[in-house]
């Protein structure tokens, strides 16, 4: 008979996202009375069971996907932003492709998943996808033509970035006036499309990065913590030293509200 330290062992060798390994495991561990030996086994189970959940919830965050298929569609790009509310810094899109059924097991809607996660999701989405781009458009930018055209403006970038042309978008809750690809804008679709979600990590992280690099050359502002948001601390430190080069100025007529 296996040591409870052998089966631990053998434990921690399984891969985490085969379920029937981990049932198999889990199965060949049924007539050991151990206490030790029982509980491995239910760890096997209910990492089976988390992998089946979450394979489960990807299967409809792809029903937009098959839908395009099914039209005829097979690059199908997802398109998010991230950055429209902070008072610093760019708004920047992500534009992603996927392969057809591409398995990325954690995607969602990046504002749900912790830093450390987007980054590993970041890697995965660049290491898998047909194709992926971000656009990038700065503070100046946005005072000059608003938010919401900066917005159209960062995800043609983005679009401009792909190594190859996609068939349709998937968007996140927008249509974009100045491209003629076919679109359908999705409300909450980061949530709802692994294409979509997909392009919010790599919109995210790209800026997050951003206003990371931006720290380091305002520290005053505490851009890394926040990334330009309007929390307490960022308006006192606008308050004491005021506005830098990267804040939006048509953002801060809130300023005197706090």
């Amino acid at each position: 008979m296996q040591t409870i330290a052998e089966i631990q062992k053998a434990f921690s060798r399984i891969d985490k996202t085969n379920s029937e390994l981990l049932l198999s495991f889990a199965k060949s561990l049924e007539k050991d009375e151990r206490s030790a030996a029982m509980q491995i086994a239910m760890r096997a189970r209910k990492a089976a069971q988390r992998i089946a959940a979450e394979r489960e919830r990807l299967a409809t965050m792809r029903l937009f996907e098959h839908v395009c298929e099914e039209e005829g569609y097979q690059r199908i790009c997802g398109i998010d932003e991230a950055g429209r509310g902070p008072l610093a810094g760019p708004v920047v899109a992500g534009a992603v492709i996927l392969p057809k059924d591409c398995e990325i097991l954690g995607l969602n809607d990046s504002k749900k998943i912790s830093p450390k996660r987007r980054e590993e999701l970041y890697e995965e989405v660049m290491e898998k996808a047909v194709a992926a781009g971000a656009g990038v458009v700065g503070a100046k930018r946005i005072d000059e033509i608003n938010i919401l055209q900066a917005d159209y403006e960062a995800m043609c970038e983005a679009i401009g970035k792909l190594s190859v042309m996609p068939q349709i978008l998937l968007n996140d809750a927008v249509t974009i006036p100045q491209v003629k690809i076919p679109q359908k804008s999705i409300v909450h679709g980061d949530a709802k499309s692994v294409s979509i979600a997909a392009a919010s990590i790599i919109a995210k992280v790209t800026r997050d990065r951003i206003m990371e690099e931006y720290d380091a050359l305002f520290p005053e502002y505490g851009f890394a913590r926040h990334k330009g948001y309007g929390t307490a601390d960022h308006y006192a430190a606008i308050k004491k030293y005021g506005p830098c080069p990267i804040h939006r100025q048509s953002f801060l007529r809130t300023l005197n509200e706090h």
